[in-house]
C-alpha cells in the first residue's frame, strides 16, 4: 500500500562515480518527489539521505527492493521508513551565515567551536568537517552553515572568530 506520510531513506554504500545519479534516478522512476537531500563522502564510503515528500505512490517494500537491485548499492546499508518529523523547515533552519575554519586538528575542536553558536542562540543548519591533504601536510577544514538571530549575529561571529584564534585556527565568514 502506498503511504500518505513522508518517508526517510538512508543509504550508506561504497563511494563510486554515478552513485547519486543511480539513486536519484531510481527514486524518480518510482514517482517519488525528493525533499531535503544530503550526500557526503565519508572515508571510502558515502551517505545519501533524503526525505521523500507525500504522497508516496509505492510501498516502502517496493522502494527498498528497487534500491537493493541497483549494482551501485551492492552491499549497502539501506533504510526506508516513515518520517515522523514535520518536513517543512522552521525559520531557524534558514541559513544566514557561512563560516569556514581551517587549521591543525586537535581534540575538542568541533565541541569548542560549536558551543559558541549555542551561547548566542544560533542554530547550526549544516556542518562538514574534513581533512585536506596536500604537499605541505594536512589541514582540518570545518564548514558551518548557520542561522543566527540578527540581533546577536555580529557578537556570535566575533565569538567564533575569537575562539578559532585561541585554537590557532584561521576563520572566515560570509552572509548567506
Amino acid at each position: 500500500m502506498a503511504s500518505n506520510k513522508s518517508l526517510l531513506i538512508q543509504i550508506f554504500a561504497q563511494d563510486t562515480p554515478g552513485l547519486v545519479s543511480a539513486i536519484s534516478s531510481c527514486l524518480f522512476e518510482l514517482g517519488l518527489s525528493l525533499g531535503d537531500t544530503t550526500f557526503a563522502v565519508l572515508g571510502t564510503g558515502a551517505e545519501f539521505t533524503v526525505v521523500v515528500e507525500e504522497p508516496v505512490p509505492v510501498t516502502v517494500g517496493e522502494i527498498d527492493q528497487r534500491l537493493r537491485e541497483l549494482p551501485e548499492l551492492e552491499g549497502a546499508e539501506i533504510q526506508v521508513e516513515e518520517f515522523e518529523i514535520e518536513p517543512t523547515h522552521s525559520p531557524q533552519a534558514q541559513i544566514t551565515h557561512r563560516i569556514v575554519i581551517r587549521g591543525q586538528d586537535q581534540p575538542g575542536l568541533v565541541a569548542r567551536l560549536t558551543e559558541v553558536f549555542q551561547d548566542y542562540g544560533a542554530n547550526i543548519v549544516r556542518l562538514n568537517a574534513e581533512r585536506e591533504v596536500d604537499a605541505r601536510g594536512s589541514t582540518y577544514v570545518l564548514r558551518i552553515a548557520a542561522w543566527m538571530p540578527e540581533s546577536r549575529a555580529d557578537a556570535c561571529i566575533a565569538a567564533v572568530t575569537n575562539t578559532a584564534s585561541q585554537l590557532q585556527l584561521f576563520s572566515q565568514w560570509y552572509r548567506a
